[in-house]
């Protein structure tokens, strides 16, 4: 999963400073394209390769005060990534290869990425492997974390930038980031981040400047009512919040990379059949992207406030925004920036009007499914897309066709970011060192990805526009059925295509509060390619439609995706235990899109509204948010039951017990240690004998013996709450741990739950 994965340059070496950068940014440009035409070359006859996908889910790593009732970011990352990867090692890689995971570092130093090991393949019943990994996972995690830890799968962390947010201390306004709010000590110890982030606010000429519309509720503080936001800069430049006009009191202000880079996201990347199909598919799925990001939506809080937003994209893209003034459409210049335009692309003058975390700009498919080359998508790219002049000649003297050629210009408009000194002058036959170097800068809605360098790994997609789930079961559900909407696309040849400006406005859409269930997205009211109509016309039309009827259909002419999956499904023969599993993901979707269960977003925020703690005024206080938080952790646990997240989906209770494979031992214990372990179990069996019970009744493991010890409580139900969180035991004691447990409800075993989840945490 690793080589099909990719992503950036993680290298050991030095990366330079902006100002050392300048002389070398030409080079790199120039031979990253040469890597691009050399990988193209040995690679684009490469056909019939199997279906090969994975998924990436990143983890928020939190530090709890239950004594003050606050919750913040743990500065952890890298220790329990060490640990997470020594423990792989050991038993990971030694038991069943195809279960095991891969642990990858992330922007913050709170945050980890965990992958399977081993790519999926393609075979239904990998399709139900996916829920499995993913619990696997978190399990795993929960093994590397102190007892005061947890780690929710939420996209942001509500309370960044507030007072107080980190754990340990941290004091803002480093030299890096030069956040007025965040500690430039929340940033990856990677010299490539830290690079990275001071390069991005040097290139611009200024810190970034995120501002998102702040949610009006009854007694939001209202003041500078007339002082407005000036455009076309200062509010979000994504998905066309770039015009508009709100008091600037009214905005969420955030001034570092942080504030996007240590948000969490679901991406799924698919190794296609070859080259035509690779780019094919990048076309199709990025026409969805935004219907699934309004759908995935869960970031409704930001700095501790509510958001008049659902969805991270935009912040994000205004977080990496290192575009120059002039780039942005502004004549001013900044003044850190005289005597370094020359250096850059496109002099630093150039129009651009997207940042580099963005939605695509142009489609790639110069062939109707992957045959037809007299086939033209001009009509359909209809909006800027700048290119790199010099990158763009390069590519077509080399006999790149034109459309794959404008695509590697345009993510050539951009500048490295980071540049390691011992990697400069490299062949650039056998390496993509410098390709990679702006491709993985260029954050984009879909990425197409050119095969790795020694390896066999193909051509491949990555959809990225989804946001994390709070449980395992969502996480699931967004990725297979993202797998299957590519078959149905491929299998029944359909064609999606229609103007990249209506893709844009529908990224403005999903941004929208309640966009999955309220929204109005473009879509095309026929799906078939042109050549099946029975008119024979072109029927390019599209239309405004709401997810609910993308999803499931509308009218006589438009069938909906998801009674395709089912038809795909059951033309292939798919066995019914697959069926049984991907129709509870279906009818997650259909459900969330149709309003009757509430997106991640929506609950949150009906969460924090319906909090007695909550004052109608927009903001989230420490309390809510530790209320929150830990009601996030549970749910993802299967503690705490969410009904009007995922209906009556049972989540299966999970807890760090039985995180690694335990090999069945035949090395003989010593004679001190036998003897002592064959008395106490002897002397168990002659109690229950005695007792006239079973001799296999009231077995406790080492967990529940530290629960006992601990609480110097024994009864069978207080055990077996703690042990699968899950009380059988109709007693009011036992009721009232259940509830404890679950919801961490201050009752008469308040005192117990807490002494109960140290035991079990230790």
């Amino acid at each position: 999963m690793e080589r099909l994965r990719g992503g950036g340059l993680l290298v050991q070496g030095t990366p330079l400073m902006w100002e050392d950068s300048l002389p070398w940014l030409s080079y790199v440009r120039e031979h990253g394209v040469l890597q691009f035409i050399h990988t193209y070359y040995a690679h684009k006859g490469r056909n019939g390769e199997k279906l090969l996908w994975g998924e990436e889910l990143e983890y928020q790593i939190l530090k709890v005060d239950r004594e003050n009732k606050k919750v913040r970011i743990s500065l952890r990352g890298a220790e329990v990534l060490e640990t997470l990867r020594g423990r792989e090692d050991k038993s990971g890689r030694s038991d069943n290869r195809k279960e095991a995971c891969a642990w990858h570092p992330e922007y913050g130093a709170w945050m980890i990425e965990g992958t399977p090991r081993m790519p999926f393949g393609g075979f239904v019943r990998d399709l139900r492997r996916v829920e499995l990994s993913m619990r696997l996972r978190r399990r795993r995690i929960l093994a590397a974390l102190s007892k005061d830890e947890i780690v929710p799968t939420i996209t942001a962390f509500p309370m960044m930038g507030t007072q107080d947010f980190t754990d340990p201390p941290t004091e803002p306004n480093g030299p890096v980031a030069q956040s007025d709010t965040c500690s430039d000590a929340v940033i990856n110890g990677h010299p490539r981040f830290a690079t990275l982030t001071g390069n991005i606010r040097k290139r611009r000429g200024s810190k970034v400047n995120i501002k998102v519309p702040l949610f009006l509720d009854s007694k939001t503080e209202e003041r500078c009512a007339n002082e407005t936001i000036p455009n076309p800069d200062e509010p979000l430049r994504m998905s066309g919040f770039d015009n508009w006009t709100c008091p600037r009191r009214h905005t969420i202000e955030m001034d570092c990379m942080a504030f996007g880079m240590g948000m969490c996201c679901l991406q799924v990347t698919f190794q296609a059949r070859d080259i035509h199909e690779s780019r094919h598919l990048y076309d199709q799925l990025a026409v969805l992207t935004p219907i699934m990001l309004a759908l995935s939506a869960s970031t409704p809080i930001l700095k501790g406030r509510l958001a008049d937003t659902d969805v991270r994209w935009a912040t994000i893209a205004a977080s990496v925004d290192d575009r120059t003034p002039q780039e942005r459409g502004l004549e001013v210049c900044a003044p850190s920036h005289k005597g370094q335009m020359g250096w850059m692309a496109g002099g630093g003058a150039r129009a651009l009007p997207k940042s580099r975390y963005e939605s695509i700009s142009s489609y790639i498919c110069d062939c109707k499914q992957g045959s037809d080359p007299t086939s033209s998508l001009d009509k359909y790219n209809d909006i800027p897309c700048p290119i790199d002049e010099t990158s763009y000649e390069t590519l077509i003297a080399a006999g790149i066709d034109k459309k794959l050629a404008r695509h590697i210009a345009h993510l050539f408009v951009r500048d490295p970011l980071v540049i390691y000194s011992e990697r400069i002058h490299i062949p650039d036959s056998d390496s993509t060192d410098h390709f990679e170097n702006i491709q993985s800068t260029n954050w984009q809605t879909v990425r197409w990805k050119p095969p790795p360098p020694g390896s066999d790994v193909g051509w491949r997609v990555e959809f990225r526009s989804m946001e994390v789930q709070l449980t395992d079961f969502e996480n699931a559900a967004f990725t297979v059925m993202t797998v299957l909407i590519s078959r149905v696309l491929l299998y029944f040849r359909l064609n999606l295509y229609m103007p990249l400006s209506k893709v844009d406005k529908n990224m403005q859409e999903a941004h929208r509060r309640d966009a999955a269930t309220e929204g109005k997205f473009w879509f095309r009211k026929h799906m078939a390619i042109t050549e099946e109509l029975e008119d024979g016309q072109t029927h390019d039309e599209c239309e405004l439609m709401s997810i609910y009827e993308i999803l499931t259909g509308k009218g006589t002419h438009f069938p909906g995706l998801l009674p395709l999956v089912f038809a795909y499904l059951d033309n292939i023969g798919c066995d019914t235990l697959t069926r049984d599993s991907v129709r509870r993901y279906a009818m997650l979707l259909e459900k969330r899109a149709k309003g009757d269960l509430l997106t991640a977003s929506a609950w949150i925020r009906k969460f924090v509204k319906q909090h007695p703690r909550y004052n109608n005024d927009s903001v989230v206080t420490d309390e809510i948010a530790y209320d929150l938080l830990i009601a996030c952790s549970d749910i993802g646990e299967g503690r705490r039951k969410a009904p009007d997240v995922f209906g009556n989906v049972v989540i299966e209770p999970l807890t760090k017990d039985g995180a690694y494979e335990v090999s069945l031992e035949s090395t003989p214990l010593d004679q001190k240690q036998r003897s002592l372990l064959i008395e106490k179990y002897r002397m168990r069996a002659l109690d229950n004998k005695e007792k006239g019970t079973s001799i296999s009744d009231g077995w406790t493991s080492p967990v529940e013996e530290q629960v006992m010890e601990a609480t110097g409580r024994t009864p069978p139900e207080c055990r077996l709450c703690v042990t699968s969180h899950a009380c059988r035991c109709a007693s009011t004691e036992g009721e009232k741990v259940k509830r404890s447990l679950s919801a961490g409800l201050d009752d008469e075993s308040e005192e117990f739950s807490q002494a109960a989840r140290e035991a079990v945490d230790s």
